[in-house]
């Protein structure tokens, strides 16, 4: 009856599971029939302090009894709070813009890069340089600075001009062009198939960008708020990056996105702007979702969980290695890769059967983004369930 419902009156533009789920306890579901799920997706990576968090319940109850929206015509304090605390963990001075998704903040770190380029230079600068198997959303804009061509659809033409993606970070500084803004590019590309970059790598990019004054854009949608294990994969990789974008994991749940620039004063009131971004009910969500994941860091226990987890995967790579080729990714931003395609869609299937969620990437990866919070409890039902879905290919 609801599938019917649903085909009927929502568009039908995902390939749904029609499970109907009613409620979970960090990591662990359970749907109407109250059938137990143990969740290695956490959303797509969002629900980062786990199902049903009271601690984030309890002050969005509280927001919503008081004011829930009023406008960025006037001040906000959660607002400011969020930002003045988003400027302590990065260890960077920032300011931040705060929109409602991961594509609005690239959005918002484009029209940053190219006013950059209109107002420092003599001669305009405008284009960006993104990285192939890269994704940086769904708008006309975002979806053009995606490196997969199979996202470029006639349907949506013409895009924006002003984007290229090259196949490798070598290949960017040959792209590079005196009209060349920026490069945007993700620490770990989580769509194409949860791969890390080289950190030498990275860093002689970086370097190379700063004195060429070209801004480096780092996509941190996926990989921020301690996905990575600490607060940015930036940090991990010793980088200071112009301009870096956050959402998923940052609101625990609730819709929020954000822009961080060391530019902080490139754009002027009216530049840009938002209805919803950075409201009384995101803001407030978000500041007790970092408030729990620094004193979770601090503790040790997501180091300590981070270890177990990959301890966990590598062990069901081994018993599975005529399937499983190799693990791949950081923190809690990981996946297995995986002999075909084909494969790849069975294992998903069979762990949804059996009670685990897990997730397709790119060429051909089994990709895990489980609640930062998980339990060693929880990892291990997970991994049994896995290994039970597996042993029925």
């Amino acid at each position: 009856m609801l599938e019917n419902i649903d085909k009927q009156y929502v568009m039908q533009t995902y390939a749904r599971n029609y499970v109907n789920f009613k409620r979970g306890v960090n990591a662990t579901l359970f749907d109407d029939t109250n059938k137990k799920y143990i969740d290695f997706t956490s959303g797509i990576g969002v629900v980062s302090v786990g199902h049903g968090n009271e601690r984030v319940a309890n002050k969005i109850c509280e927001q919503v009894r008081n004011i829930t929206h009023i406008s960025n015509l006037f001040l906000i304090e959660p607002q400011a709070l969020l930002g003045q605390k988003i400027n302590e963990l990065t260890g960077y001075d920032v300011a931040t813009f705060f929109a409602n998704s991961g594509a609005e903040a690239n959005e918002g770190a484009i029209k940053i890069a190219r006013k950059y380029g209109q107002t420092k230079f003599a001669n305009k600068k405008y284009k960006i340089i993104t990285l192939e198997h890269s994704f940086h959303g769904r708008t006309i804009t975002t979806v053009k600075a995606t490196g997969q061509a199979k996202f470029h659809s006639d349907f949506f033409a013409p895009y924006p001009d002003g984007f290229r993606f090259d196949p490798s970070l070598e290949a960017v500084y040959q792209a590079i062009d005196d009209e060349t803004v920026a490069v945007m590019i993700e620490l770990i590309q989580g769509e194409g198939g949860v791969s890390p970059f080289n950190k030498d790598d990275i860093q002689k990019l970086a370097k190379f960008l700063k004195e060429k004054e070209i801004l480096l854009i780092v996509d941190e949608v996926q990989t921020g708020v301690y996905r990575s294990g600490e607060f940015l994969a930036s940090q991990l990789y010793d980088i200071e990056p112009d301009i870096i974008t956050l959402a998923k994991g940052l609101g625990g749940g609730v819709p929020i996105g954000a822009v961080l620039t060391k530019h902080k004063d490139i754009l002027s009131a009216g530049d840009h702007g938002s209805t919803f971004g950075g409201n009384y009910l995101v803001t407030t969500a978000a500041l007790e979702v970092l408030d729990i994941l620094e004193n979770y860091k601090n503790s040790g226990l997501l180091d300590e969980h981070l270890i177990y987890f990959d301890m966990k995967l590598k062990e069901l790579r081994t018993k599975f290695s005529e399937i499983m080729l190799d693990t791949v990714g950081l923190g809690l931003m990981r996946g297995i890769k995986i002999k075909d395609d084909e494969t790849l869609a069975k294992i998903v299937s069979n762990a949804f059967a059996e009670g685990v969620l897990v997730l397709k990437s790119g060429r051909s990866t089994l990709r895990f983004l489980p609640p930062l919070t998980i339990t060693k409890d929880e990892i291990d039902e997970g991994f049994e369930r896995l290994e039970n879905a597996l042993k029925k290919i």
